[in-house]
């Protein structure tokens, strides 16, 4: 067995000390076996048990290997940006509703949730907002959320009970525990200011919000949540490398036709993903043309079925392209 990967691998080093312990004394006992042969029979069945510890090691490193390569593909750490599309007020309104939905999914699934930016309309919707969420599989099941949303209802200020069409789009973006993407300190601008809002004293007179723009993409991140500078430039400093990351995949995957073809979406976010229509009561995803109904449930977190079908729905289409 090639221990080289295994010894590189945090998770496997201390079973590989094991491994090749028990490859010692086995060589030890074999080589005293064949200089001794009336100790053949008793060496025999040391040398099996040896053989068995051996296998059980060997699958227990396979399994925490194959476990790590699962984290890194699906890191339970995300971004999840949410921005107003078309519709004015009524989009931000939407996606409040929308992070709302996502947040209220997150509870039910056990994992936390803490928001990272918001900016708000007059009337508390979002205009652009980012959050954190931590738990297990939270990126390898809510992968397929990126794109666009689209809500068709009347609004309540429509005074012709007009149907109105709006927009709102969804970023997920996995944070990896590699950190892979180096920055240029060059490469960013950084910028203080009063946070505003909520959260007293400190947060409303002491310059906590950061503001960092990435220079060569022109990627703006933003952090306002935390109480103290250093916490709030941490965590925009997160998000841009989430961003620049999840960033260069979706050009990756552009470049290639098959690995679209193998996936639910192409990831980018300006792709229409799904339609709430209010007055038929019904949610439908466009990828994989199936509906859903109760949109007052699937707004208040209710969303397991519709995140289980996507899940299928890929692995049918990547068996498909074996």
């Amino acid at each position: 067995m090639n221990l080289e990967s295994y010894k590189k691998n945090p998770r496997t080093a201390h079973l590989v000390e094991s491994y090749a312990r028990i490859e010692k004394e086995e060589a030890e006992l074999t080589a005293l076996a064949e200089r001794e042969r009336g100790m053949k029979e008793m060496a025999d069945k040391e040398l099996a048990g040896f053989a068995e510890q051996k296998d059980a090691l060997a699958a227990q490193m396979r399994a925490l290997a194959e476990a790590a390569r699962e984290e890194e593909a699906f890191p339970n750490e995300l971004i999840l940006e949410v921005r107003a599309g078309v519709g004015g007020d009524e989009a931000a309104l939407f996606a409040k509703e929308i992070a709302e939905m996502y947040r209220a999914f997150a509870e039910r699934s056990g994992w936390s949730w803490s928001p990272l930016y918001l900016s708000e309309n007059g009337i508390g919707g979002y205009k652009e907002a980012a959050f954190e969420i931590k738990g297990k599989q939270c990126y390898k099941l809510l992968r397929f959320e990126t794109g666009v949303h689209r809500i068709q209802r009347v609004p309540e200020t429509e005074k012709m009970g007009r149907v109105h069409t709006s927009t709102a789009s969804v970023a997920i973006m996995p944070v990896r525990a590699s950190g892979g993407f180096e920055m240029n300190p060059s490469d960013l601008e950084v910028e203080f200011s009063r946070a505003g809002g909520k959260g007293g004293q400190n947060v409303n007179k002491v310059e906590t919000a950061v503001r960092i723009l990435h220079k060569p993409s022109g990627i703006v991140v933003r952090s306002t949540a935390e109480r103290s500078q250093s916490r709030n430039r941490e965590k925009a400093l997160h998000v841009l490398t989430a961003k620049l990351e999840a960033q260069t995949a979706e050009a990756e995957a552009k470049k290639s036709a098959s690995a679209r073809r193998a996936q639910i979406g192409t990831g980018d976010r300006s792709e229409k993903i799904r339609t709430y229509n209010v007055l038929q009561d019904r949610v439908t995803d466009h990828r994989i043309k199936e509906s859903w109904h109760n949109l007052l449930g699937i707004f208040a977190g209710e969303i397991g079925e519709i995140v289980e079908a996507l899940q299928i729905a890929e692995k049918e289409a990547a068996q498909a392209t074996i």
